[in-house]
């Protein structure tokens, strides 16, 4: 059976979109752009510019997932949940993602010298911390961190390709990064929860694995809290006004509304926790912040 979030069809197109999931580049893209609508308060966006900021995303997104997929490749065909993934399913060999992975680089790479020098030489290191996350649930229980700060590069980048230099005051882009590093690790310990038995048989380190269900949701609860508490501060840092405030406070209730659907002893509904709450969250979240900046 397929996964959640695939795309029915057999077409390349289609197969390439399901390798790297690509449904869930609406979980950090609204976040990048919620970075560049912050940074238009400091410098003039044009559309070129935002497609750029869209390319660079889209494309480091899927140089990570690619190769997560192509490092994993072992585990996922071991593991029922992800046996049907292509590579170990058999419908995309090694070479040929390899190959795919080796060309979302490039073009990330051109996407960043388009933007900014800055972005450009900050490139390499952003790209390798995406890339280094594949290897961390092999020896921490805290790759999910690994991860979320992986997303939350998305919208420091979005906000210096816009300004070409460091926020002011200088811990803004600091509490964005922390919101989604905060927002993305609780949800990806939510998601991890039903590899709990799989991942203590193969020796990986989710912290689900590790601590047990419910210390695991108490954690992930928590991280959610400083995610609510960081959005924030950075409207406070970027001096938002109350459409901004209300998109915290939809973000907020989303988060409570996501905990209500997983317990520790019932994950039947992680897949709507996991993409839809957070989809609707991001997407939400981006909106009130445009129409903060509309309205400004």
């Amino acid at each position: 059976m397929a996964e959640g979030q695939t795309i029915a069809g057999g077409s390349r197109m289609v197969r390439y979109a399901n390798f790297v999931k690509l449904p869930h580049t609406v979980f950090a893209l609204p976040f990048a752009l919620v970075g560049v609508t912050l940074a238009s308060y400091q410098a003039p966006v044009s559309y070129v510019m935002i497609g750029w900021v869209v390319l660079a995303f889209t494309s480091a997104r899927f140089a990570a997932m690619g190769f997560n997929r192509i490092v994993d490749r072992k585990f996922d065909a071991k593991n029922p949940r992800t046996a049907m993934r292509e590579i170990p399913s058999g419908t995309m060999g090694v070479k040929e993602a390899k190959t795919l992975v080796i060309a979302a680089i490039l073009l990330f790479e051109l996407a960043t010298w388009k933007l900014n020098f800055l972005c450009y030489m900050l490139s390499p290191f952003a790209l390798g911390w995406v890339l280094w996350y594949s290897f961390t649930k092999r020896f921490t229980r805290w790759s999910h961190l690994v991860l979320g700060l992986g997303l939350g590069i998305a919208p420091v980048g979005g906000y210096l390709a816009v300004t070409g230099v460091w926020s002011d005051p200088w811990w803004m882009l600091v509490a964005l990064a922390g919101a989604v590093m905060c927002w993305t690790g609780g949800f990806d310990i939510l998601y991890a929860l039903q590899d709990i038995d799989f991942d203590r048989a193969n020796g990986l380190h989710s912290l689900p694995a590790k601590v047990g269900a419910q210390r695991a949701l108490t954690i992930a609860r928590g991280l959610h809290v400083a995610t609510v508490a960081l959005l924030a501060l950075v409207g406070y840092g970027a001096a938002q006004g109350w459409l901004y405030l209300a998109g915290v406070a939809v973000a907020a209730a989303l988060l409570v509304f996501e905990h209500s659907l997983v317990h520790a002893d019932d994950v039947s509904r992680v897949d709507k926790a996991f993409f839809t709450v957070n989809m609707a969250l991001s997407s939400a979240f981006f909106a009130f912040v445009l129409a903060q900046r509309i309205w400004a």
